[in-house]
């Protein structure tokens, strides 16, 4: 099953996304342009083989739900997430602020 619901930041709207698979769910809030996502996410992926598309998103590990996804600091970023002032420790709520800026 897949989720898809609005979230309000400060008065702003991301979406955030929730997919049951067996035994595990990913979860994902996006903006316009980038996201943040639980620990699936491949960071390293995203800055290495996938540098040249110029991502912005941030990984936050050991989250269940999407409310904890905005509360979590994030575990790692990425390189186009830390030239906006994303870097690893920042809570997903306050990295997506910094998106939608």
């Amino acid at each position: 099953m897949v989720t898809v619901v609005p979230i309000t930041i400060e008065g702003q709207t991301v979406i955030g996304v929730e997919v049951l698979l067996p035994k595990t769910t990913l979860l994902a809030i996006t903006t316009d342009c980038g996201y943040i996502m639980c620990g699936a996410l491949d960071v390293g992926l995203l800055n290495e083989k996938l540098h040249d598309r110029g991502i912005i998103a941030g990984r936050a590990v050991g989250v269940r739900t999407l409310e904890q996804l905005l509360e979590a600091p994030l575990e790692s970023v990425t390189i186009e997430a830390e030239r906006i002032g994303i870097v690893a420790g920042t809570t997903g709520k306050d990295a997506l602020l910094k998106m939608l800026s």
